[in-house]
């Protein structure tokens, strides 16, 4: 138990004097980024899974 309590401290030590928080509108810009790019990249799944159920859409049409 002593080893996870140690471990705790030893975390919050790091986290208090060794991390560099960014700033408020640096947070903002990067959270800004991350939903855009989010965006983009679900709908370039989205394009692509409508394709590929086309394509095998129209492969079982040939197969009947």
């Amino acid at each position: 138990m002593s080893e996870i309590i140690k471990y705790v401290k030893d975390s919050y030590s790091e986290l208090k004097n060794f991390v560099s928080w960014p700033s408020f509108n640096e947070g903002m810009n990067l959270t800004i980024l991350v939903a855009v790019f989010s965006i983009i990249f679900s709908l370039i799944i989205w394009a692509l899974d409508s394709a590929f159920s086309r394509v095998i859409k129209e492969f079982f049409k040939l197969m009947n």
